[in-house]
């Protein structure tokens, strides 16, 4: 990986900004900074005035595992022109289907884990997630989630940072949501920033002629083929893509 800020990418970056470009981010650890209370993961002001300047001058959109309606009050008033929840699933897969066996799981996987202190289960309609950021041994509350969700049936483990996702093992990938937003957008290309295990679906699902792939934070196991150091660095490549495109976006 490479840092896209880096003044040698700069035009890498400007060779998309002047296609028919969709912009797409995770939330958490990429719009938002991680905080070891999910619900006050918020967007620093200067963040969120730089994500309204680019949504005005690109078809723009979000993408993350938590639920639609928890991002729609995060993301407030910006105008994009799509939000989807739940990996991917939210809103196009909605299935009751999918309701019923993340109420199955919730149901199986808290007498299982209601003695271990500090690890939580939130349940998310469609998919569940187990966090144990709280948790002072780690290594020991991922072997214990893992032991505990082990028979559960059409399940899909996806990890992350400090949290195990389990979504219907039918349901679309981030990918394959990325791309569904493409091509209803009618777009040549994308730019993806994301953070975690659950972005590698877009790194490595989505077809990399289209795709600017950048994750943040420095690793080796990703597939894109960009980088952010940090989450804070997403600021500066707002304020890169806006200085790209001075107009605003008329559709």
């Amino acid at each position: 990986m490479t840092d896209i800020l880096a003044k040698r990418n700069h035009r890498v970056l400007a060779q998309y900004a002047l296609t028919n470009l969709l912009v797409a981010f995770d939330y958490d650890g990429t719009l938002a900074p991680i905080v070891s209370v999910p619900d006050r993961a918020n967007m620093r002001p200067a963040t969120k005035r730089l994500l309204r300047s680019v949504a005005l001058r690109y078809p723009c959109i979000v993408i993350s595992g938590r639920s639609r309606s928890d991002l729609l009050k995060r993301l407030g008033d910006i105008p994009l022109v799509h939000v989807s929840g739940n990996h991917g699933l939210e809103p196009w897969a909605e299935d009751h289907l999918f309701v019923q066996r993340a109420q199955r799981w919730v149901k199986l996987l808290t007498p299982r884990l209601a003695g271990h202190r500090g690890i939580v289960i939130e349940d998310k309609t469609y998919s569940i997630s187990i966090h144990y950021r709280a948790v002072r041994d780690r290594h020991e509350a991922l072997q214990v989630i893992d032991h505990a969700i082990h028979d559960l049936r059409g399940a899909r483990r996806i990890g992350g940072k400090l949290v195990v996702n389990l979504l219907p093992k039918e349901a679309p990938t981030k990918g394959e949501a990325l791309e569904r937003s493409r091509r209803l957008l009618m777009c040549d290309a994308a730019l993806y920033v994301g953070d975690d295990e659950t972005d590698e679906d877009v790194f490595r699902g989505f077809d990399r002629t289209r795709l600017l792939g950048v994750r943040v934070g420095v690793t080796e196991d990703t597939k894109a083929e960009y980088s952010l150091r940090h989450q804070t660095d997403i600021d500066g490549l707002l304020r890169q893509l806006a200085a790209l495109r001075s107009y605003a976006r008329t559709a």
